[in-house]
């Protein structure tokens, strides 16, 4: 886990416990985000997730621990904090007999140098549906909006919940489009996803919370290539002596012939792994076809450390 100072988190929490009744959701968590980046946290339902970032954004109250969101208490000093932030909820915060222009024009209204309204309309496509009441709007034109509202103010530091979720291809590029030009701007982004390939794409940092609290944090590439082993596979002739494989490849590796002709080597794979598999191919007339290296991605790191599937 890379370790930042105080002055370059926008959010440091630490030992961070939240109880309901005699469950605890999160159990003394660490967390901290890079000011400038985009961090996606990852969980499993029930993993304490919604409950850290509720208490980022000054929803819930810490039964222990510190919170820290841009160097202020996110309770203790509400007043001062939501005019630096933006928070994108999954549902709520919108009257639903607002016009979603009128609502997102009302918002804008509230800081001193909003995005430009029009061209967020337009870039969001939210154009078609403006005189149209919250109520009446689909399911992802309600998410786009809420997206809208979230950043029109030029926020320091944003809170996305599942931004893409419910949206179409077109939709959800936009929506990364926009995070990526958040972060070009200086802006910190902080969002709770659960498309994989969404924190693959978006992510400086990524932070898996499970059992009520992080069991991993770092950039996707550090994750999986702390993770475990990746994989090289080839199809040749079927029956290939093996062992004879093995003793010209690293102590840790693993071989096994799949089905009839189809080989994976499991272990560190590098170039120097690729070339011996190669040469030893060479030395007893095999022709490799279809050589690939499977590299570990972060869904795997996911289900190795929680067990479970992401799911929505």
């Amino acid at each position: 886990m890379r370790k930042e100072s105080v002055d370059s988190a926008a959010v440091r929490v630490r030992g961070l416990v939240k109880r309901y009744g005699s469950k605890t959701a999160v159990d003394g968590l660490d967390l901290d985000v890079r000011a400038g980046t985009v961090t996606a946290v990852l969980g499993p339902n029930g993993a304490g997730k919604t409950t850290t970032i509720e208490t980022c954004e000054g929803y819930r109250k810490a039964d222990a621990g510190t919170v820290r969101v841009l160097g202020l208490d996110p309770v203790a000093d509400a007043a001062r904090l939501r005019p630096r932030i933006g928070v994108m909820l999954q549902s709520g915060g919108v009257y639903s007999g607002a016009r979603a222009d009128e609502m997102l024009r009302h918002m804008a209204k509230l800081h001193a140098h909003p995005l430009d309204v029009d061209a967020l309309i337009e870039r969001l496509g939210l154009g078609s549906c403006g005189r149209t009441t919250y109520r009446r709007l689909s399911g992802g034109q309600q998410q786009r909006l809420a997206l809208a509202m979230a950043v029109v103010g030029r926020p320091e530091l944003v809170f996305l919940d599942e931004p893409t979720a419910g949206l179409d291809p077109q939709a959800r590029h936009a929506t990364w489009d926009l995070v990526r030009e958040l972060r070009t701007d200086g802006a910190t982004v902080v969002l709770t996803t659960h498309f994989m390939n969404e924190a693959e794409e978006l992510a400086d940092d990524v932070a898996i919370i499970d059992a009520g609290r992080v069991a991993a944090q770092g950039s996707p590439e550090e994750l999986c290539r702390g993770g475990a082993e990746n994989t090289l596979r080839f199809t040749g002739r079927p029956g290939l002596d093996l062992g004879s494989l093995l003793k010209a490849l690293p102590d840790g590796t693993a071989a096994a012939e799949l089905t009839p002709g189809a080989y994976r080597i499991s272990g560190e794979v590098d170039p120097q792994l690729l070339a011996t598999v190669a040469s030893w191919c060479a030395q007893h007339g095999v022709m490799p076809d279809g050589i690939s290296v499977e590299r570990h991605t972060l869904e795997d790191v996911f289900l190795e450390l929680t067990g479970k599937e992401l799911r929505a």
